[in-house]
């Protein structure tokens, strides 16, 4: 090789070099980026029983604002050096309705709902899938560097897997149990870190329902009065959730999602200052004048 070629041959390395410097100093600019993926499922069963004794949703309420909102304290503090991309909170739901509930949830900022489907045992369906896809999909494009990952399910450790080889880091977070363990030990051996929310922090989301008192000696509503509150409600309902909510919503008649006819129930009790409990021709009736309402909006 003759001095040109070599001469020709130093500047392009030094190119290359120049090159090679400017895109690490880019990479060093760029802050890493953080994510929370919670499994709703575990988060509700783990922390009601650890607080309210229970793993019964309609037994406790669980203050998911306020408790997003530590999560996402607490997660700014073990990532200092990073963002937060967003909170993924994922749940099932009837026909991947979203419960007024759920819905508010999805309102907050920084908060993606992704729902799985609910079956006739209120067991979640396709979740877990849900958090491989995103979680995966995330790390492949370098969306994010670290995961918090709130779940305890053993089918989370595929999930675990892909991101991983995608190079994030996959960081469990538990939820105290009272007795035992309430995560999957292969999901323990899989992730990068682990980490326990204990009873002081969960504590303050969570409380107990107090059973609505009811005077034994009321008299018996009449069939149309229930009905008639079952309008009210379905037209306080479709206030707040849409037409597009109804429209989802229409297609299961007679029947309503079971989180939506625990509402139901709960707030025509309210009203009626009645208990509908083990009264069969009274509930149908409630849902008759719910229903009513909504098919009259079509």
């Amino acid at each position: 090789m003759n001095e040109e070629e070599l001469a020709g041959l130093s500047t392009r390395i030094d190119r290359t070099n120049e090159l090679l410097h400017r895109m690490l100093a880019e990479v060093a600019k760029t802050p890493s980026t953080h994510a929370i993926f919670v499994d709703a499922g575990y988060l509700y069963a783990a922390a009601g029983r650890l607080v309210a004794g229970t793993e019964d949703r309609r037994a406790f309420d669980l203050d998911a604002e306020g408790l997003i909102d530590a999560l996402i304290d607490k997660a700014r503090t073990i990532f200092a050096d990073s963002r937060l991309l967003r909170v993924y909170w994922y749940d099932g739901a009837r026909r991947r309705i979203h419960t007024s509930e759920q819905q508010s949830i999805a309102e907050l900022p920084d908060v993606k709902v992704r729902l799985g489907n609910l079956n006739a045992n209120n067991q979640q369906k396709g979740v877990d899938s849900l958090i491989r896809s995103d979680l995966e999909s995330l790390a492949r494009h370098r969306a994010i560097s670290d995961a918090a990952l709130i779940g305890g399910d053993e089918d989370l450790v595929s999930a675990v897997e892909a991101a991983q080889g995608y190079g994030a880091r996959v960081h469990l977070w538990g939820i105290e149990a009272p007795d035992g363990r309430n995560q999957a030990e292969p999901l323990l051996w899989e992730v990068d870190s682990q980490r326990t929310l204990e009873l002081d922090f969960i504590k303050p989301y969570v409380a107990r329902r107090t059973a609505t008192a009811h005077d034994p000696s009321a008299p018996r509503p009449a069939r149309e009065d229930v009905r008639f509150v079952g309008a009210q409600i379905a037209a306080t309902w479709l206030g707040s959730r849409g037409r597009e909510q109804m429209v989802e919503l229409l297609p299961g008649h007679p029947y309503l999602p079971g989180p939506v006819d625990q509402d139901l129930l709960i707030e025509a009790e309210r009203l009626l200052q009645y208990s509908l409990r083990g009264q069969a021709d009274l509930r149908r009736a409630l849902r008759d004048g719910f229903w009513d309402h909504l098919q009259g909006q079509v």
